[in-house]
């Protein structure tokens, strides 16, 4: 008997043979397999663009083609596994729609959902790098992330592995954040639990030096 993991590598696979052969039967394919093919050929056409900005603003004009889906997946609660929502998740972050990512990664923290394996990172490492990396780039400007959202994104990433280096720049947008809203206390303190991080980083690296591993790349 196939596994629950088998049979959803089997309906990833038979959704990207169906938006690489358009002639395929698509009546007979289910609606997660009807949006996995509608996925791979956005993706593709994401793959033409070089600029990041551009394919970000591509980005926006499509999510809506994903929110009703979305929204019917998270309310219908099955836990199964899901690589159009997990990457949706990721696109909503890249395109600053962080309280939709936070709805999206809420759920796939709670039923366990992991990343398609082009990530190679963990869920919750992907959350906090991806929410840290656009909050910081959207800082100073019209569409800056609100500290609300920093901090929901750091409460429910917090008890979750993930390198100390992404859990530290997280927290440093946070700091920003809260800088910049006038928070000042609340700045300090993130700022604290920011270097005692950056200080177990450098650690962890001289030790792996004295015993003569390579660091990652």
């Amino acid at each position: 008997m196939k596994t629950p993991a088998q049979r959803h590598t089997e309906r990833v696979n038979a959704a990207l043979s169906g938006a690489a052969n358009p002639q395929l039967d698509r009546a007979s394919a289910t609606q997660y397999e009807l949006m996995l093919m509608q996925l791979a050929e956005h993706r593709r056409s994401l793959k033409q663009i070089q600029s990041i900005e551009r394919k970000i603003e591509v980005k926006r004009k499509l999510l809506p083609e994903y929110d009703a889906y979305v929204q019917g997946v998270l309310q219908g609660k099955s836990g199964r596994q899901d690589d159009v929502l997990m990457t949706i998740l990721v696109w909503y972050i890249d395109t600053g729609a962080i309280e939709k990512a936070l709805e999206v990664a809420e759920y796939a923290l709670q039923y366990g959902l992991q990343t398609p394996d082009r990530y190679e990172r963990s869920t919750a490492c992907l959350i906090a790098e991806e929410i840290a990396d656009t909050a910081l780039k959207l800082m100073e400007g019209e569409s800056a992330v609100s500290s609300e959202l920093i901090g929901h994104a750091i409460s429910m990433t917090e008890n979750h592995d993930m390198f100390d280096q992404v859990r530290a720049r997280l927290l440093k947008a946070y700091g920003m954040s809260l800088t910049k809203s006038g928070d000042l206390a609340g700045a300090i303190d993130r700022v604290d639990e920011e270097a005692v991080l950056g200080l177990m980083c450098i650690a962890d690296a001289g030790r792996q030096l004295d015993l003569g591993h390579d660091l990652p790349g």
